[in-house]
Order: C-alpha cells, then structure tokens, then sequence
C-alpha cells in the first residue's frame, strides 16, 4: 500500500486555489467580497487584458495593520466569522482560502493603511513566496494587486479563454456585486478606459436599471412581498422585474441575491421560469433582478466552493415564494404593453417617395394610372382637381362601414385604452385615447383574457373539476420516488389529482385533473415524482394545466379576422384594462401598442 504522507504547503495552497480561483473573475470576486465586508463606501476596480495581467481593486474601508495582513495571508484565517457558527455567517466571504490561494497562484500585492495610522504597510507574495515587505503610501484603505495570475502554472494556464472573454466574466462579477450593494459606489475600468461608474446611496431599482438596461425603469414592476418563514423569521422579496414583452433571448439578464450574495441557482431560476411560464415563448427570457432575504438558519451557502449556490432548509415554501410574488407584481403593473411600435416600421412613414408615384404600399390602390408627371398652368389646377375628385381609380373602395364617432368621455385618463374608432384587417383595433393612438391585437388580447377567466373559475373549485377513472389505475414506481408522492398527497389532491399510496413500490390513481383526464397517468406521476426529486416541490402539475388553459383560451378566443362591431371594441379594451397580464398574449406577445400624440404630429411635420 502507497505510504500516506503530508503534502507541502504550497502544493496545499495550489490545490485550495484550484476550488476557490478558476480564473480571474474568481479572484476578482473574492477580492470584491472583501472590499464590501471591509465596509468600504467606494470600490475602484481596474483590470488589464482581461485580468490575465493584473488586476487591481482600490476601496476605502476599514483597512488592515501589518501585523493583520500578515495573518490574512495564512489560509484558514478570517474576521469574518466571529464564533463556531458558521450557519449565521452574514458575510460574503468567509471561507479564509481566498488571499492566500490567490497568492499562490500569481504576484500578490496587499496594501493597507489603518484609518488614524501615520502610514500604510505593504506585503508581496510571489507565487506563495514572501518576496517584499515594507511601508506603503496610501490613504486609508486597502489595494490589493494581482499579476501575471497562473504564470508558473501553464497546464492551468492554458486551460483561460481568450482576454475578451474574461473580460465579459470580469464585468459581470462587478455587475452583479454593484447591483447587490446599491449604498456602496464602484468603478469599473479595463485597459485604462473607463467602463461604467455608478454612485452610492441610490436606490436598488435605479442602481438595477443603471447597470442592466436603462429601459427596464419603465419597462418593468417593483417587487417587495413579505412572508413568515421557519419559527419566528420572515423572507422578504425585494427587486424589479421586467413586463414578459420586454425579454431577451437569453438568461444572462437575469440576476438573483441571497441576502446580498449574488447567486447562479437551479432553484431560483427554476422559480423564475416557473413564474412567467405562459407569459413567454419558449425561447425567450425575463429580465430582472431579484433580492431574497432569508434567514440566515434558514440557508446553507456553504455548499460550494465559489459560494455561487446555496441549500435552502425549505425549497418547496421558497420557490413558492418566488412564483407567486413574481405573478402578483405582474398582474398589477403588466396591464401596459412594453413595446413600442418598431423603430423600422416607423421609419417607413417617414420616408418620402423619391418620385410623384405612389408608395409601394399603395401600388394596389393605383394600379393602372399614368404617374408621368403633368405640368398643368395656373389655370388648370382647379379643373383638373375636380376631374380628380371625380376618378373612382384613385380611391379604393372603404373596408368598413361608418359609425357615428364616440365622443372622449370627459374622464378620458381613466381610459387607458381609449375609444374604439375602427378596425383594421379585421384583426387590429384602432382607438383613441387621450394621450395618443392604440392599436390592439384582438386575438391576442382575447386570448390573454379568456385564459384569466378559465384560472378564475378553476381556482377556487379545482377539487371539483376531477375526472374519476372508471378503472383506478395502477402505477408502479421505486420507493423513494412513492414516499416523495406521498408527501404531497394533499397538494395534488387541491389541484383535482387524487392519488394513494398502494404498497411499498406503487401508487394508485383514483382522478386526474378535469383539464388532464386524457393524461397518461404513469407518464404524468413519473414526471411529477422527478420534478419532486429536482426542486423538493413540484409545480409542473399546475404548470401542465396551466398549458391545458392556455391552449383552450386560444381556440375559445375572438379569431383574426372576425368583423366586430364598435361595441364589441369597446368592450374589449374595458376588459383589458380590468384583466391582469392583459399587456401580452399567453405566448409573450405584446397585445397593444401606443403611438403618443408627440409622435403622430412628428409624422406629419407639426414638430
């Protein structure tokens, strides 16, 4: 058998650096960890190629004396955690690997004055080596420096993506630890040129909108729910979310905390998915940032390396948590449709016929007409307007009937939607309201609309809305996946699926839920029992019906191209106004857009 033996300090160093440092967003992490612990108010974070040759992060916090930095350079040495408890840490950082596995693996430069002291002192570390000591000229503070990272390591060297790609890793870990810490002022720069600065003591939804897009401000809806959670704590949901049309097409914009700690959780986003599930196509994403205060006990963020996931002791109440207060903040804010009409389209009213013909779009209308170009005299002009007036060929036939105008109601603000005026296609409702012109899909509004009549009657019988088998049907499973089911008997039982357990390797079907009674049983519980082993809750089962609903409110909805009448029209817009989630289809669709009165007079040169 190979003799057991110790391995050397360095060797120990390089080891503890490849779990903490993968690269150098990592040790740029670490470090700006520490700068927010240290109680810093400014953050100067600057970076070379990347962070491949340096990087350098500057703060204003409480500082270190000599005899501290050299402490804080041993591994297993912190200050952040005062007692045993590691459960209650409340920190960022803790886990005391940071400083000196990031020291093992490149030039290290610690520099740190003492607010009162005379002077700052300074250590440098080389690759794990002590190779400088001595005082620093600095104000109070602490600036930490890091060079040529993994330059004695290649095989790990070897192993970073290209500079611009760090860069992006880089600029994200300071984008999400800004977001996090909107009291704490940062700036960012690469390569001596100045990427963002933000200031400290703004307010969580202007930092967000900041940093992640400045339209999500009027893009989106503020959250702040509160709900008991373990014996005597509360978890609070805090943050902005964006409307479901304004998305993107990927999760890279969605950025979630755990008090203060930026995180990349399945859970959470599972919950996040989960929330606007028929409010988004498949292939689209929210944006958002969301902040979730929990109970220190109550989490574990102690269950990897990075500390980018974390174990909550009740996953089932915090992913329920999640989804319902996203929905709730929806559906009272998403009344609004986020898209505005597409710049490209409105460019095309703008443009101006390049010959006296006709344009394109009106081709049909004219068709046939001579556009050579006439020079008639002064004398002429009237005549020839009334031999105009008289041409049928220049006029197409009307695609509507006339109505008598509806008058603005005098409370008109209270209209959001305004007054129907026509149709258009027979799919697009135009209407006036008091600040500008809409237009409204009505298929797609209907369907929004149907779709929250058909939640509304099932969500206060859905026990009743059960299809009992004729045949109890008989589904065998392993035993854990039974015991989990078991579990969750009663939840399943409120949603219309009666189930029971049947010895120690089956359960049995007694009714599926009415909107799931052509469902395979076996397929739908084996679904149901590895959703319950992913996440420690399931919502698939509502999200199944929920689809179900979603498919009956399309084909019970008005269709395109159905010819309504003015009071048809206007009721629609009423019940729009009054339905949540009516600013998009049940498929992320915006269901209206607003063209203000601004911007019609532009169309027509009045500005």
């Amino acid at each position: 058998m190979p003799e057991i033996r110790r391995l050397p300090e360095t060797l120990v160093n390089r080891i503890a650096a490849g779990e903490v440092v993968e690269r150098p967003a990592s040790a740029l992490k670490e470090l700006v960890e520490n700068a927010i612990d240290a109680g810093a108010g400014r953050i100067a974070v600057s970076i070379v190629e990347g962070g491949l040759d340096s990087i350098e992060i500057t703060d204003d916090g409480c500082g270190m004396s000599p005899e501290e930095m050299a402490l804080a350079l041993e591994r297993h040495a912190t200050s952040k955690l005062p007692n045993e408890a590691i459960e209650q840490v409340g920190t960022l950082g803790f886990r005391g690997e940071a400083l000196p596995s990031i020291g093992s693996v490149s030039r290290l430069t610690l520099e740190s004055r003492v607010r009162g002291a005379e002077q700052g002192w300074k250590r440098v570390v080389d690759h794990g080596a002590l190779a400088e000591e001595g005082p620093a000229a600095l104000p109070p503070g602490t600036r930490v420096r890091v060079e040529n990272l993994f330059a004695k390591i290649p095989a790990r060297r070897k192993f970073l993506r290209t500079p611009r790609s760090e860069y992006a890793a880089c600029q994200d870990v300071v984008k999400r630890l800004a977001m996090a810490r909107p009291d704490i002022g940062f700036t960012f720069e690469h390569g001596g040129r100045r990427i963002f600065q933000v200031q400290g003591g703004e307010g969580t939804e202007a930092r967000v909108a900041q940093i992640v897009a400045r339209e999500l401000a009027d893009n989106g809806v503020s959250i702040d729910l509160e709900r008991p959670s373990g014996d005597d704590g509360v978890m609070r949901l805090t943050g902005v979310a964006g409307l479901p049309t304004y998305n993107r097409g990927i999760a890279d914009h969605q950025y979630l905390f755990v008090n203060g700690r930026p995180v990349k959780d399945r859970l959470l986003t599972g919950a996040v998915r989960g929330a606007y599930a028929d409010m988004l196509a498949r292939d689209r994403h929210a944006v958002l940032a969301l902040f979730l205060s929990i109970p220190f006990a109550d989490v574990d963020v102690n269950v990897h390396p990075a500390k980018t996931e974390v174990r909550f002791r009740d996953a089932a109440a915090v992913r329920g948590f999640i989804v319902s207060g996203l929905r709730q903040a929806l559906s009272t804010g998403d009344r609004r449709s986020a898209q505005s009409p597409d710049s490209g389209a409105m460019s095309r009213w703008q443009q101006e016929p390049l010959r006296d013909e006709p344009a394109p779009a009106l081709r049909s209308i004219f068709a046939g007409r001579d556009w050579s170009a006439p020079a008639p005299s002064v004398s002429h002009v009237s005549e020839q307007r009334m031999e105009w007036a008289g041409d049928t060929r220049v006029m197409a036939a009307p695609q509507g009937r006339a109505e008598e105008a509806e008058r603005l109601p005098e409370n008109a603000e209270q209209y959001p939607l305004g007054i129907a005026r026509g149709q258009v296609a027979n799919t697009y409702i135009v209407a006036e309201a008091a600040d500008g012109l809409v237009l409204v899909d009505q298929h797609a509004a209907h369907e929004r609309i149907v779709l929250e009549r058909l939640r509304a009657a099932g969500a206060s019988d859905k026990v009743a809305a059960s299809q009992a088998l004729l045949m109890p049907e008989v589904v065998e499973m392993d035993e854990p996946a039974c015991d989990r089911l078991e579990e969750q008997i009663d939840h399943f039982a409120s949603l219309g699926l009666v189930i029971e357990r049947f010895g120690p390797g089956a359960m049995l079907v007694r009714a599926l839920p009415g909107t799931l009674r052509k469902a395979d049983p076996e397929k739908l519980l084996y679904d149901l029992a590895d959703d319950l082993a992913k996440h420690g809750s399931s919502l698939l089962l509502g999200e199944k019906i929920e689809h179900v609903l979603a498919t009956m409110a399309c084909h019970g909805s008005v269709r395109a191209g159905r010819t309504l009448n003015v009071a048809e029209m206007n009721a629609l817009l009423r019940e729009m106004e009054a339905t949540p989630r009516s600013g998009q289809c049940n498929h992320g669709r915006p269901t209206w857009v607003k063209l203000s009165m601004d911007d019609v007079e532009k169309l027509f040169g009045r500005h």
